[in-house]
């Protein structure tokens, strides 16, 4: 389990996608274990720095996505377990959008600023 939390705060970031916190260099080894197939981080620190943000408020550790209600207060109960910010400063790179738009995906950014 150590892999999932990360040890050094001051390196955490958060994925603005769907908030998953690890460090940069987990984020660039393993990319990110819900949005990979999407923002495709592994081995690109690039792609780590414009997909994640290292400004975001709260932590929840997330053990039973599908039995918790905070999971779903927070819409992260489809998620791996792990780490995640309860809201995130950034937004994800407008080419990112794109293609979740050309996947019929409604992109919320993790800011609170949606609000439904």
């Amino acid at each position: 389990m150590s892999n999932i939390v990360p040890t050094e705060k001051r390196q955490l970031r958060a994925c603005l996608l769907c908030s998953l916190v690890k460090n940069a260099a987990q984020f660039r080894q393993t990319g990110c274990d819900n949005c990979e197939e999407i923002l495709r981080m592994r081995g690109s620190n690039d792609r780590v720095m414009e997909c994640t943000s290292s400004t975001f408020d709260g932590c929840i550790a997330m053990m039973k996505p599908d039995e918790s209600w905070v999971a779903r207060w927070q819409r992260i109960d489809k998620f791996t377990k792990g780490l995640y910010a309860v809201r995130v400063s950034g937004r994800i790179p407008e080419y990112v959008e794109d293609e979740l738009d050309r996947r019929g995906i409604k992109y919320r950014p993790r800011d609170g600023s949606t609000k439904d």
